[in-house]
């Protein structure tokens, strides 16, 4: 099966933004990457953690289309770094998750398919669809505002940027 130029560009988009996100958490301990450095709630662990849950939920929504919420979308513990959990682990979960994105969407027959969208507390009262483009176009979207953010932890947390990383 041939990958359409499309998918092959949305892909690429959503890879450099993780890449940029992965740049920005190189080389921390697990204490660093559990630790506040701003007057938000944010740490790096807690953002791998959130970007891993959201692209599995999203990749779940994309390919399954039957509305269902899927396990931890709305559990606010997916922002945090638990006690216990390590770096390394979390982005192991994240690039596996990551794989299993690129995987869904090589294997759409169309980006424009429609899907239905789960139900959740700010959800209109009627279903919501989205097509298949749209929720890769969210993932991209999420994927680097929360980069941004990382980077903001990270340079107040030793100084360093991913501009300079890179």
């Amino acid at each position: 099966m041939t990958t359409s130029p499309e998918k092959t560009d949305l892909s690429q988009a959503l890879a450099e933004q993780r890449e940029l996100l992965l740049i920005t958490v190189r080389g921390l301990t697990d204490a660093q990457a559990a630790r506040r450095t701003t007057v938000s709630e944010l740490t790096l662990g807690g953002i791998v953690k959130h970007l891993a849950q959201g692209e599995e939920a999203w990749t779940r929504i994309m390919t399954k289309g039957d509305g269902e919420l899927p396990d931890g979308m709305l559990d606010l513990a997916q922002y945090r770094m638990a006690e216990g959990e390590t770096l390394p682990a979390l982005l192991e979960r994240y690039a596996a998750a990551a794989r299993a994105t690129d995987e869904a969407v090589a294997g759409l027959p169309d980006l424009g398919q429609w899907v239905l969208l789960p139900t959740t507390p700010w959800s209109p009262p009627e279903p919501e669809y989205w097509s298949a483009r749209r929720i890769l176009l969210h993932l991209i979207r999420e994927t680097a505002q929360h980069a941004g953010h990382a980077d903001i932890v990270r340079e107040a947390l030793d100084g360093a940027n991913t501009t300079a990383r890179r």
